[in-house]
């Protein structure tokens, strides 16, 4: 026998299934991030993230803070962590605040995964050129979504009103550093965004309940101005879009679309001008919209927050709240029937 080939190979062996194992680890350690993610971002901010796996190749998607979920610059791994870039654009203005160049910026999100709980941080070259910023942040696994509830067994409670007609009870300002344009005209609850001509832009609180709601259904009439733009947020953190989106290509940024998420079926808005009606359902993370009696959306998965939500727990109880940052939109007759457990 061979004494010498036979040590030999048994320490190639032990090293291939240490390699092997280490590998398999590797793998385990990467996949322990696939999943969608409920991120508090620095500023304590709503934010999502979702890492996926095809073909071998792991991608993402990312909301961070306002505005839609993209997808992200790249994803890779390194010593057990996760790697993020997303690309931003910078619009550097003039004294006069006229925009004379765009720049794009490239963050990296570091994140270390310890069970459904995320430790991030966040490198970010400062606008001015001068080094990176650093900050730390938090995230939480969203759990899988439950099947479509079935509706016709969910019971409701009796209609409130969440608007009197009369004043601004019962309601209150998103933000105490931003001017209000809330106010009760003629039975109706009208946001003022005004804006004048060849000044900065002039940016408007939101309004939200004082009350605060976990699965419900919502019933409001809405009137949106030519080019206007406001939003209904569902608990506080999922947006159903109202905006001058008639005669307009189907788009989750139109009218009854969830903001960025989900896209209506069917175009219902009527033209700017208009009232018109919502009948909102939300029950178990699935939302059904019918917008001026016509079903839009129905009974539709939601995969986290739309952008501008007040935090990304989509498990705690929240505020109906109305978009008044971005123009003059006028709502009444809001009842909410919540569902009985």
């Amino acid at each position: 026998m061979n004494t010498h080939f036979s040590v030999h190979h048994r320490i190639s062996v032990a090293l291939g299934t240490l390699l092997l194992s280490a590998a398999a680890n590797t793998a385990d350690v990467n996949e322990a991030f696939l999943g969608r993610w409920a991120l508090t971002i620095p500023g304590g901010g709503a934010g999502w993230l979702e890492i996926t796996k095809e073909n071998g190749y792991f991608d993402g998607s990312i909301l961070w803070g306002g505005g839609s979920v993209v997808p992200v610059s790249s994803v890779f791994f390194s010593d057990g962590q996760l790697n993020v870039t997303r690309t931003r654009e910078v619009k550097r203005k003039n004294d006069d605040g006229k925009v004379v160049r765009t720049q794009e910026f490239t963050d990296l999100v570091l994140a270390s995964v310890w069970g459904d709980s995320l430790e991030l941080t966040l490198f970010s070259p400062r606008e001015n050129g001068q080094g990176i910023g650093r900050s730390e942040f938090t995230g939480k696994r969203i759990p899988a979504l439950p099947p479509a509830p079935d509706l016709s067994r969910v019971r409701f409670g009796a209609p409130v009103a969440l608007f009197n007609g009369e004043d601004l009870s019962g309601w209150q300002p998103t933000s105490a550093r931003q001017a209000s344009g809330w106010m009760v005209e003629d039975g109706m609850l009208r946001n003022k965004a005004v804006q004048e001509e060849g000044k900065p832009h002039r940016s408007y609180t939101n309004l939200r309940t004082e009350g605060e709601f976990e699965d419900f259904n919502l019933t409001l009439e809405v009137r949106v101005p030519k080019n206007g733009n406001s939003g209904i947020y569902l608990r506080g953190i999922y947006e159903v879009q109202v905006a001058d989106t008639y005669g307009k290509p189907l788009d989750s940024h139109n009218m009854g679309g969830v903001y960025s998420r989900i896209t209506p079926t069917v175009s219902a808005e009527k033209p700017a001008g208009e009232w018109q009606t919502y009948d909102i359902t939300l029950v178990d993370r699935h939302v059904t919209v019918i917008l001026n009696g016509r079903k839009i959306i129905d009974n539709q998965p939601l995969m986290g927050c739309t952008g501008g939500a007040l935090w990304s727990d989509e498990f705690r109880p929240g505020p109906i709240y109305l978009q008044g940052d971005h123009t003059s939109v006028d709502y009444r007759n809001i009842q909410l029937r919540p569902v009985l457990k």
